[in-house]
């Protein structure tokens, strides 16, 4: 039905659940923007959510480390627990969760510091380093893992908003992994980026999971293919369909789902 390549090598390699979600409502005001979402989100695999614009696949993964808190009218209902901890429980500071859920957003957004500086500042706000030796270190482990290492290591004090596009993503990318976290979400990450670097993320996106769980939104039905292990469908703020890449993309159980990746809605 659809031509995904590699899947062959999409296969997951894990089945330890990371983020289990059950029951999840989200509110804006009187609108009811996700209804009733069950998932088991696995550690050391690529997630892609896929679905037409207005969905809520972008708002549950803002579920995911509380990213909705900071807008007033919205509820979440349910609950999401990462390594069976209830995320939502009253107990838990959102400043340290999304140190253990880290985000990239779908335009690059480098503060406006140094590329050292930007990846330097969650490591300092969580007090993660004893001293400069120990920060440089994690700032060269982070950009390193961010595949950006070694076209910024000699101009460390430049800003990070005078690199490209797509070295602007992987910087966020690294600043994102910098205070070690377990899972990272990615929002639209290659969107605003030309071929050559959407590559250069992609890549950087199927090594990043050898270390974490990583959750991305994504538009792009060759992008998910690519890139993931699981896929989950959504429409309409419903859960529509979740399952191994390669079976949604081919062989889908949900007339709906099938309907979106040839084409006929979205």
């Amino acid at each position: 039905m659809y031509d995904a390549p590699n899947l062959a090598e999409n296969k997951v390699t894990q089945d330890k659940i990371k983020i289990a979600a059950r029951k999840v409502q989200v509110y804006y005001g009187d609108t009811h923007a996700i209804k009733d979402v069950d998932v088991d989100i696995l550690d050391n695999t690529v997630t892609a959510f896929i679905g037409p614009s207005g969905c809520g696949k972008s708002t549950f993964l803002r579920c995911i480390n509380r990213m909705n808190d900071t807008i007033d009218i919205c509820r979440v209902q349910g609950d999401i627990l990462l390594d069976g901890q209830d995320i939502y429980d009253k107990r838990v500071d959102p400043v340290q969760l999304r140190a253990k859920v880290g985000m990239v957003f779908q335009k690059p957004n480098p503060f406006p510091k140094s590329i050292y500086d930007n990846v330097a500042y969650g490591p300092r706000i969580h007090g993660m380093a004893k001293n400069k030796a120990e920060l440089d270190e994690i700032v060269e482990k982070a950009l390193r893992r961010g595949a950006i290492w070694n076209e910024v290591k000699d101009r460390l004090q430049s800003p990070g908003t005078g690199l490209s596009g797509g070295q602007q993503q992987r910087l966020c990318i690294a600043r994102a992994v910098a205070t070690e976290p377990e899972v990272l979400l990615m929002d639209e990450p290659c969107s605003a980026l030309d071929p050559i670097a959407t590559a250069q993320v992609e890549e950087l996106i199927d090594e990043l999971r050898t270390n974490y769980s990583v959750v991305i939104v994504t538009h792009s039905m060759q992008q998910a293919a690519r890139v993931s292990q699981k896929t989950a469908f959504f429409h309409l703020g419903n859960l529509v369909e979740y399952g191994e890449t390669g079976q949604i993309f081919t062989n889908p159980t949900d007339p709906r789902t099938e309907s979106y990746i040839t084409g006929r809605i979205g």
